[in-house]
């Protein structure tokens, strides 16, 4: 194994925990390391209401906890399943999953919504961030 291979093994590694990290950070977590895992020019692309910028991801990210439809003591719960990682350069990949995201999760799971992420991601001097996620649902 060459020294590029373990390279590309090592990021695509923090890509697919990077992604998993912003999911658990959504239901559970602070929303400053929130903000930690996205670019600061970082788009959230959701169908009808995109956000750009990590300040306005993590504004909307807070108001959705502030309307109890995700985060902590909200009942929900993202998953994320069938994810492929592509490392295009020692400095940015692609990543596509899909998610699915439940409510009642506490007391009998019930599906929310269901869907696809294509993200970008990218090296920063922060470590690996989330520069794009477009959304699809379904």
């Amino acid at each position: 194994m060459t020294q590029a291979d373990i390279g590309a093994l090592a990021a695509e590694l923090a890509v697919r925990n990077l992604i998993a990290r912003v999911a658990q950070l959504a239901d559970t977590g602070d929303l400053g390391e929130y903000g930690g895992c996205w670019a600061q020019d970082g788009a959230w692309e959701y169908p009808g209401s995109p956000v750009h910028g990590r300040a306005a991801i993590v504004a909307a990210a807070a108001e959705r906890r502030r309307l109890g439809t995700t985060g902590p003591g909200s009942g929900t719960r993202h998953m994320i399943t069938t994810l492929q990682v592509r490392v295009d350069s020692a400095d940015t990949a692609t990543a596509d999953s899909y998610f699915v995201f439940l409510k009642d999760e506490d007391t009998g799971p019930k599906l929310l919504v269901m869907g696809a992420y294509q993200d970008t991601v990218r090296r920063t001097a922060d470590g690996w961030q989330v520069a794009r996620r477009q959304i699809t649902l379904g």
